[in-house]
């Protein structure tokens, strides 16, 4: 059967092929327009003039807005309406969109939008966490606090406490594929867009706002995007927005793509944050009581900013139980680029304070990192050696059983899995299925961890200027939106007469092989082969309010939708052979219907049923069960379940210069019963890369008039092939999700990026190697970090 097999993504022959279609590769009609914005070149000023004459006589354009143009100024923003398309008299950072140009060529918008002449009247500027705070500027009234527990009285009288901070950067996405949209306008003033985003149901909504019309008039359709790693949630709307507006004010299609230095500039990245921590532990390292108090900029506008927030406090407990613990949030309004949604969306800032705080630990006390995290778990509700996954075989429909109707497998839960601890998170949700316990068992035996801790010590005491390291750290990451109205997906499935399944669904391609997956799920639920199964482009058209493919539900979301659809075709087809053919069992495998001692090829049922007025089209709808979140009391369920996973990397650290490289990763990762083997350690290798590059290698970097200097590959380091381990070990742990998710599959987009986490840490070790004081290591961990660190630790 497809799912659970290993198979390529649907698109690879045509990505390295450079078939794969995007945006700025889709045909246009004559005459299409091209946009460029003219940008601030202050972090917070008013505008007190603006010439653009020079712009409108640029060869090639045809028309040019600034504010003075628009009697409502269109909203970009995701969430309280505070992002216009172009700066309403007053700019907040470097890089804010102030005029827009229309031409007839990408190269002539781009070359006028720089000719722009604005004066203005500079402002103070709150570029730091300092200035925020002094300032009190900030979103919502004051920090959110969750307690639990009486921390402060924990840590008094506690024997061993420590105190620290962090400070971690952002992280641009650098995705491929920059943003892109292209406005195609239609008869009576509807509209069709094209964008690279992850969210089409948002920049309908977006789009139609700005121009006045209800959302049925306009339609929004994604193929596939290169890469977006939370960046193309929100941050298209302005290029969607603006495409719009032009061709309804030319009467042609509009197109508009940042170039590389343009997108780095305007859009937001990953929040940065600064986390400090007071803690109270025992002499084994286990944590009596903690304290947090978290800061992120947040940037000018509100975007995303609150959730991200919520997150990093969510996993601000990682993999740890915390009895008595309190964290404070502070969300910090400052005059940079927006901070948006990235890839653990807050959650991999969470965990990395609490990773800190565990490493801390173990240096206060010369303890071996990998104990005083066990020491710490949660409870462990399985049984160390984990159960076989449930097999995807295809089972029979039979006629009376409930738990056939549709004729797939229902895999049972794990029959291992224990009772409920009665352990809590810090926001009150009960632990049901805690397993790092046993994986992390399982990978230092598999990776040899305690024979290569020895043998770095004994490198580390022969070798004065290499020094190497190892790192270790888990990873228990929720999995729903903690929006909880966004925990919902919807599906469009045809069966075409001669058996070819015609598939839609709210979620879309970004190179993570969701289609792929999705289709899997068709073709299992029909017993036909994957060459049967079609996905076309996500489209606004076809499935409605869609959410974000975001949070790493993709496949949890719309795997249930397709086959929610899918099985109600199913349910149609038995049972018309049950009224008409004397069916009793039905079985649907390798292309076939068997049913009253008779076996008819797929296709044949589809056209039978055709011809017997069958409806061989259903919609499908899944929505998340169990959640339930009160985000200002800190309280309840926002997780359905919680995805697992536990790496050990090594590196080795030139004390000179601060140069390092990753020798080794071995990673073990818990996506339940795979729906596919390769496309989940496909996600894995990368997320644990670009994990280990935000807290390496980039580095984002302002300078004091509030001006992005890392806009460029040439100054912004992401990792590249060799930057990789020499040695990398990814397996897949194998027990199926105990939650009744599709085929008891787990996530994976997300948590296998705090994986990463270990690489920074190992890199901590190496200079701990140095000298006798804990050497506080800041991310990313560039060289001149690294030297300074060991500056420290040498004391």
């Amino acid at each position: 059967m497809s799912v659970g097999s290993s198979l390529p993504h649907d698109g690879a022959r045509l990505h390295v092929t450079g078939q794969a279609r995007y945006v700025d590769d889709i045909p246009t009609p004559a005459g299409t327009l091209h946009l460029a914005f003219g940008i601030s070149t202050e972090a917070h000023a008013t505008i007190t003039a603006m010439d653009l004459d020079a712009v409108r006589a640029s060869e090639g354009v045809v028309a040019v807005l600034s504010a003075d143009d628009f009697d409502h100024m269109p909203d970009c923003s995701p969430s309280i309406g505070d992002e216009p398309l172009l700066a309403l008299g007053r700019v907040h950072y470097v890089g804010q969109p102030v005029f827009l140009v229309i031409a007839t060529s990408h190269l002539a918008a781009r070359k006028a939008a720089r000719l722009g002449k604005i004066t203005y009247d500079a402002l103070p500027a709150i570029l730091t966490y300092e200035a925020a705070l002094a300032a009190d500027s900030r979103f919502e009234d004051g920090p959110r606090i969750y307690t639990k527990g009486d921390p402060a009285t924990a840590i008094d009288v506690a024997p061993h406490r420590i105190e620290g901070s962090i400070d971690m950067g952002g992280q641009e996405h650098f995705y491929l594929e920059g943003q892109a949209a292209l406005a195609l306008p239609q008869e009576g003033g509807d509209i069709v867009v094209h964008s690279s985003t992850q969210h089409p149901s948002e920049i309908q909504h977006k789009v139609a706002h700005a121009l006045h019309i209800p959302m049925h008039a306009v339609r929004v359709e994604t193929r596939r995007m290169g890469g977006g790693f939370g960046g193309k949630e929100s941050q298209g709307n302005a290029l969607a927005i603006a495409c719009a507006v032009g061709a309804r004010r030319t009467g042609r299609a509009c197109k508009m793509r940042y170039d590389r230095d343009d997108d780095m500039m305007i859009t937001g990245k990953r929040h940065d944050f600064r986390i400090s921590y007071r803690c109270g532990f025992d002499d084994e390292g286990r944590i009596a009581g903690l304290e947090f108090v978290q800061m992120t900029r947040c940037g000018w506008a509100q975007d995303l900013s609150i959730p991200v927030a919520d997150r990093a406090m969510l996993h601000a407990d990682n993999a740890y139980h915390l009895e008595h613990v309190r964290i404070e949030s502070h969300r910090l309004r400052t005059n940079t680029q927006s901070a948006t949604a990235y890839r653990g969306f807050g959650g991999p800032q969470g965990v990395l304070g609490i990773e800190r705080v565990v490493d801390h630990i173990a240096h206060h006390l010369s303890a071996d990192p990998v104990a005083v995290r066990q020491v710490n778990y949660y409870a462990d509700m399985r049984d160390p050696v984990a159960p076989a996954g449930v097999a995807h075989d295809h089972v029979t429909s039979v006629a009376g059983d409930p738990l056939s109707r549709g004729g797939t497998e229902r895999s049972a839960a794990p029959t291992s899995a224990k009772p409920a601890s009665g352990q809590t998170t810090p926001y009150g949700q009960t632990i049901e299925d805690f397993i790092l316990g046993g994986m992390t068992e399982r990978l230092i035996e598999s990776a040899d961890y305690a024979a290569r801790r020895a043998a770095v010590r004994d490198w580390n005491a022969k070798n004065p200027i290499l020094k190497k390291g190892l790192g270790v750290s888990p990873v228990k990451f929720g999995i729903s939106f903690t929006l909880t109205h966004l925990n919902q997906a919807g599906a469009l499935v045809h069966v075409y007469q001669d058996g070819s399944i015609h598939l839609n669904h709210g979620g879309t391609e970004m190179g993570q092989g969701l289609f792929q997956k999705v289709a899997q799920v068709a073709a299992a639920s029909f017993g036909v082969g994957l060459a049967s199964v079609k996905i076309t482009a996500t489209d606004t058209g076809k499935v409605p309010n869609t959410s974000a493919t975001a949070a790493s539900s993709g496949s949890d979301l719309n795997g249930m939708a397709v086959k929610n659809a899918c099985d109600t075709i199913r349910e149609r087809i038995e049972d018309f052979l049950r009224e008409n053919e004397g069916a009793n069992e039905i079985v649907w495998k390798d292309g076939e219907v068997r049913f009253a001692g008779k076996s008819m090829a797929f296709e044949a049922v589809a056209k039978l049923a055709y011809e017997n007025r069958v409806s061989l089209s259903a919609t499908g709808f899944y929505k998340t069960p169990k959640i339930s979140w009160d985000r200002i009391k800190g309280q309840g369920r926002p997780f359905f379940y919680f995805s697992h996973g536990v790496a050990i990397t090594e590196v080795v650290l030139d004390t000179l210069t601060g140069e390092n490289r990753i020798l080794r990763a071995d990673v073990l990762h818990d996506v339940g019963a795979s729906l596919n083997p390769a496309l989940d350690i496909g996600q894995i290798e990368g997320g644990y890369v670009q994990g280990a590059g935000w807290l390496t290698t980039e580095e984002l970097w302002w300078d004091d008039a509030g001006r992005l200097r890392t806009h460029a590959p040439s100054t912004y380091k992401i990792p590249c092939a060799s930057d990789a381990p020499e040695v990398f070990n990814v397996d897949l742990w194998d027990g199926p999700n105990r939650e009744d998710t599709i085929y008891r599959s787990k996530a994976v987009g997300e948590p296998p990026f705090m994986l990463g986490i270990s690489a920074f840490l190992a890199l901590s070790d190496a200079v701990s190697a140095c000298g006798p004081t804990y050497p506080a290591l800041d991310a990313p961990a560039t060289p001149e970090r690294l030297l300074a660190a060991i500056e420290r630790a040498r004391g």
